[in-house]
This record gives structure tokens, C-alpha cells and sequence, in this order.
């Protein structure tokens, strides 16, 4: 099933059906207003959800056209946006970008950070740079949306808590991060608002591709046209979504409509690019000594997508154009 939201004026927007192809919704408001409204009773509106979907795909629906301008990230806003950092490669990239070591327990402890949810950007908002200086970057990570996940859920039993899958850019101003992190506090001012894809997808969507909690499935980013990244989102992910469920509920429940981020997808191989500037500045250095890709700024279109086997969209398209401040 897939899902999205359309602007309406509101500040949740209102929840829509999307057929398989992308190409049509309808609104669903006697099942749920909104997307965290039906989160809140999955189990009793999914059902009809499905129902919906698969009228809308069989033809009996007839609905509007999707007009991606219209859409809002599917959680405008969310009670809790928990980040990991699964893909160890992209750990030590970045990492040795700011001259930091990664940590001793890499591969046997998640690395997660708490994001701002009050406010999330659509997947065709225009990113708002203030400075230059503050180096701008991307991120293209997977996320899946959480219903109510209690305290000591194991990744054995972590699938069922898992409802939806949506793309996301985590978009990061590299050059204050370092200041950050040498308070011993953690991200704060590095990390802006974020942007998710237009549509949130039910595990099935995916078919074989969704197993042991990772996207067999490359993602692709093109920033200003060109490609970055067309990086393979399964095998290399250390941590899978089951783990980084079982490593955030260690201590404490989530409610229904929490985001679970992967981290910026990587490869270690250097032919299948990169999902973030970071990480392309940090080969460069290790290759010529010095880096020479630059941050954003004004003017840039970074684009990130991911299809299945056959070619065809899941998600829809995270298009963002980078523009000054004032």
C-alpha cells in the first residue's frame, strides 16, 4: 500500500491513497484524517486502507491526478525522529572528514542522535541556506515508521512494529557539527529540518527486496543532474532496522508515528558513489590530498529516488533546489 499527504492549509495535511503506480489518490478522510491518526489505529484502519488500495489499482476508483507540488512529507510532522548511523562505511568516512576516530564499539552498538520533528520540509521544498560557511550537505537514508514499539522489543520481534518505509534527505551543515561534538552534547544546530519522500510505502510494497529488516534496493541521488550515487541499500547495511529497534528501546516505549532513520547509505566500494558531499570530499582527500567537491549552495538540486527490480518508482522523488536565506 501506498500512502501520502496533501496539502489542504493544515498543518498535518490530509491522508490519501496512491495507486501502485504513483500516478493517482484519493482522499481517505472517513478511514483517518491524517496519516498519524491512522498510525494511532493501524490495526483497525489498515484494513480498510488496503481495501481502498486495491479498488483505486483494480480501476473501481477513479481519484485525481498526483500532482507531486501538492504533497507534504506523508508525516509533516512527527512525535519523535530517531536517526541511526547503520552503514559503517559512511561512519568512518565521515569520521576521518573531521579528523575523529570511530568509536570502539562500530560494530557491535548502534549510533543514533535524536532530530528535530516539529517541522519537516516536502519532498519539493526548497532548502534554505543562511551561510555558506555552515557547509551544507545531504543525506539519502531509508527510514521505516514505527507504531507502538514498547520498551525491551528485541530485533526477533521488531518486523511487526514496523508499518512504513519512506526515503529521506537529512540534511546537514557539516562545518558546525565539530563545535558541536566537542561540548559532548551531541547534534543540535547541524541538523535542520529534514526532508522525507512523498510517499510511505507498507513493507509488502517492496515484495523480496524488504528481508531480514534491510532494502535489498540501490538508492540514487543526482545533485544538479549529474549522478552522485547509486548506492546498494542492503548487504552493506551492519546495523538492519530490526537491530536499530532492538538498540532504541532499550530504556524507553515509542509511540505510534515515530521515524527510524538508517544513516547516509554506502558502499565501501567507491564506484557506486555516494550519498552525501562528505563522504565524496573524504575520497578525494585520500586520493589527491586535497578534497575538491564543495559544499552546496544556492542554485543546487540534489534529487533522491530508489526503484525496484523493475525499473519502477516506489517511493516518489525527494527534488529539493538550495536557495539563500532572505
Amino acid at each position: 500500500m501506498k500512502l501520502a499527504t496533501l496539502h489542504d492549509g493544515s498543518r498535518d495535511g490530509t491522508l490519501v491513497v496512491v495507486r501502485r503506480d504513483g500516478a493517482i489518490y484519493i482522499p481517505v478522510p472517513r478511514i483517518a484524517r491524517t496519516l498519524q491518526e491512522a498510525l494511532d489505529r493501524w490495526d483497525q484502519v489498515e484494513p480498510a486502507l488496503q481495501d481502498v488500495y486495491a479498488r483505486l489499482n483494480g480501476g473501481e476508483l477513479q481519484g485525481a491526478p498526483v500532482d507531486a507540488a501538492n504533497l507534504m512529507s506523508p508525516l509533516p510532522r512527527a512525535y519523535e525522529w530517531v536517526d541511526g548511523s547503520a552503514y559503517i562505511t559512511h561512519v568512518v568516512l565521515v569520521r576521518k572528514a573531521r579528523n575523529a576516530e570511530p568509536p570502539p564499539t562500530l560494530e557491535t552498538d548502534p549510533l543514533v542522535y535524536q532530530g528535530g520533528s516539529g517541522v519537516f520540509l516536502s519532498p519539493r521544498q526548497d532548502i534554505v541556506l543562511h551561510d555558506e560557511a555552515w557547509g551544507l550537505d545531504y543525506e539519502a537514508e531509508l527510514c521505516v515508521v514505527l507504531g507502538d514499539t514498547p520498551l525491551g522489543t528485541t530485533a526477533d520481534t521488531a518486523a511487526p512494529h514496523i508499518k512504513l518505509l519512506m526515503l529521506c534527505n537529512d540534511v546537514t551543515l557539516r562545518n558546525l557539527i565539530p563545535t558541536e561534538l566537542q561540548k559532548g552534547f551531541g547534534f543540535f544546530q547541524g541538523k535542520p529540518a529534514t526532508a522525507f519522500s512523498p510517499f510511505a510505502v507498507t513493507p509488502d510494497e517492496l515484495g523480496d527486496a524488504w528481508r531480514d529488516g534491510r532494502v535489498h534496493l540501490h538508492m540514487k541521488s543526482t545533485l544538479n543532474g549529474e549522478r552522485a550515487g547509486d548506492v546498494h541499500a542492503g548487504p552493506e547495511m551492519h546495523f538492519s532496522f530490526f537491530d536499530l529497534v532492538q538498540h532504541i528501546c532499550k530504556t524507553r516505549d515509542f509511540t505510534a508515528g515515530t521515524i527510524l532513520g538508517s544513516g547516509t547509505i554506502a558502499n565501501e566500494d567507491p564506484a557506486t558513489g555516494s550519498s552525501c558531499l562528505s563522504e565524496m570530499r573524504m575520497r578525494e582527500i585520500i586520493a589527491t590530498g586535497q578534497a575538491q567537491t564543495r559544499y552546496m549552495k544556492a542554485g543546487d538540486v540534489i534529487r533522491i529516488e530508489m526503484q525496484d527490480a523493475d525499473g519502477n518508482d516506489i517511493f516518489g522523488v525527494i527534488e529539493q533546489r538550495v536557495v539563500a536565506a532572505g
